[in-house]
């Protein structure tokens, strides 16, 4: 990441929802490029969830995987969460779990965040919110 991201709005369902495409692309360290939306969790207060999806990009499940699907579930009681990445029942016989993450601390504001990790020709792989899709 080349720029220091300062919070400046609150991270709510209906600005996420918001998102519906992207004007431009973020470079994230990894080679991740987010989206618009992406970017905007990550530059209010969200940066280390987009750090727990680059930093395990170099396993060999994740390399092979062309469509991840992130999931972050928050305990909003106990500021705990887990963030899980399946292939999104690409097969049609249920999900596989590619990947899971216990996050014993939080203060995410949502009790659920989705985001999309697709990799594209020619760019790399694009993080994205599933209204950006």
């Amino acid at each position: 990441m080349s720029e220091t991201l300062e919070p400046t709005h609150a991270i709510t369902s209906s600005a996420l929802a918001g998102f519906t495409g992207t004007v431009r692309y973020y470079r994230w360290h990894s080679g991740l490029l987010l989206t618009d939306g992406a970017h905007y969790l990550a530059a209010n207060g969200a940066a280390w969830l987009i750090d727990v999806l680059a930093s395990v990009q170099y396993l060999p499940a994740m390399r092979a995987e062309e469509r991840q699907f992130w999931t972050l579930q928050v305990d909003l009681e106990k500021h705990a969460a887990v963030v899980v990445c399946t292939d999104g029942d690409k097969t049609g016989e249920g999900e596989i779990e590619l990947y899971r993450q216990e996050i014993p601390y939080t203060d995410f504001p949502l009790n659920e965040a989705k985001l999309f990790a697709f990799r594209e020709p020619g760019m790399g792989r694009v993080v994205l919110l599933p209204s950006e899709y």
